[in-house]
């Protein structure tokens, strides 16, 4: 169909990749799709269901990843930008860090991520099928204020495994057992689990409790359980665990940078083409809550720009008027960080392009671990990222190497597809 770019079918999902517009289109479809459903939904939860069990693991996996953080994308990428706008204005001079447009932007900027386990925990709860309100409060529990200001202004009155990355001070303790306080802005992790087990939970009790007391007995008791397994078990046991991966893969990082970036960078398309990308952002994500910088996921950053340099590159050779006008369309949305549409449109269906992408990528990921890159804020997409590469000291090395590699990602790409394109290779 026109306007359809292209169709995937993995996993028992049916695909249909449209471009930037499909928030538009979705709208329209689910429209569409309640009133023609009728007395099918029984029959479509089954279908449902059928299609989870035959799933693998790790398909599970990166389904639940992909569900829960797809929807924050937008506002993920748009708060990052206002944080980064803030840090180039002050580097700049622009602004000074005691200006009020400084700390309003950058307070504005701080704000999603602050609250990222309140976002997590409405997606999650839509996810897992918890009363969405309920996701909301479990996230709010795990960045209420008072839990904050005991970490900041008490002294522990011990703490566990002093001197290690997992040291975790104990303020107070319920029956015993101490309560193991931590900062759960900016995670991701525990706030999954916490709604996952919430959703088992409350399926569970809305079958033990009387009818007559489930209006308030059943959200009282999903809280009340999930948040104290939360606080004494879930939470420590999973932020020890985050921060041991994020140390591991940063040491990994550290070991070589240039392998690492050309590795990343070279097949993040790929890890698109797959889905299998969903799995790299906790970890990139958890960096921040960890280091308050990433290393990681800023290695794909010349990949869309390489991506734009082979759509650019097949611009440039095709004499096909509709190839031309589906190419700079494609191309543009790939320096804002989109690139699927020029993915399945134009450079995989065409190999060579493609394979010059990833070549682009892959020499753009090695100039970014080279300069020892890293992302202050989570990456938004294309040229609207640059600003998230200043560091509050100012603009270094990884700042630069990062506008090296992009353009060189780019160029690369762009020159390999001119040399190597032939039309009449498909």
């Amino acid at each position: 169909m026109k306007g359809v770019i292209n169709v995937l079918i993995s996993n028992g999902q049916y695909q249909i990749v449209i471009g930037t517009h499909v928030t538009e289109v979705y709208s329209v479809f689910d429209t569409l799709l309640k009133e023609s459903k009728g007395g099918e939904e029984k029959q479509s939860n089954s279908s449902e269901e059928e299609v989870q069990k035959n799933k693998n693991i790790f398909a599970i996996l990166l389904d639940v990843i992909s569900s829960v953080f797809t929807p924050t994308l937008g506002l993920l990428a748009g708060s990052g930008i206002i944080k980064g706008l803030a840090s180039l204005l002050a580097v700049t001079n622009v602004i000074q860090k005691t200006d009020g447009a400084f700390i309003l932007l950058q307070n504005i900027g701080n704000t999603f991520f602050y609250f990222f386990p309140v976002v997590l925990g409405y997606t999650a709860a839509k996810k897992f099928k918890l009363t969405p309100l309920m996701g909301i409060v479990i996230g709010a529990c795990l960045v209420n204020p008072a839990f904050i200001n005991i970490l900041s202004n008490s002294e522990p009155l011990y703490t566990l495994f002093d001197g290690s990355v997992i040291a975790s001070p104990v303020y107070f303790s319920l029956l015993g057992i101490p309560v193991l306080l931590m900062n759960y802005s900016q995670t991701v992790i525990p706030i999954i689990f916490a709604v996952f087990l919430a959703a088992k939970l409350e399926k569970k009790l809305k079958v033990i409790v009387p009818k007559v007391l489930q209006m308030f007995a059943v959200p009282m008791l999903t809280l009340l359980i999930t948040m104290v397994i939360t606080f004494l078990f879930v939470g420590p046991v999973i932020t020890w665990i985050s921060s041991l991966i994020s140390v591991f893969i940063k040491a990994s990082y550290d070991l070589n940078p240039i392998v690492a970036g050309i590795l990343l960078g070279g097949l993040w398309q790929v890890f698109v083409m797959f889905g299998v990308h969903w799995g790299l952002t906790p970890i990139g994500l958890n960096n921040f809550s960890i280091f308050g910088f990433d290393p990681i996921m800023c290695l794909m950053y010349g990949t869309p720009f390489a991506t734009a340099g082979s759509v650019l590159g097949v611009l440039v050779k095709t004499k096909d008027p509709e190839l031309k006008a589906l190419s700079l369309p494609a191309a543009l949305t790939c320096f804002i960080g989109v690139t699927e549409p020029a993915i399945y449109g134009i450079t995989l269906p065409r190999k060579r392009p493609f394979i010059a992408g990833l070549v682009g990528g892959a020499i753009g990921g090695g100039i970014l671990g080279a300069f020892g890159s890293k992302i202050y804020t989570p990456l938004a997409g294309g040229i609207f990222a640059i600003p998230n590469f200043i560091a509050e000291t100012g603009i270094d090395a990884g700042f630069y190497g990062a506008i090296i590699a992009v353009t060189i990602a780019f160029l690369t790409a762009f020159i390999g597809t001119v040399i190597f394109y032939k039309e009449e290779i498909q």
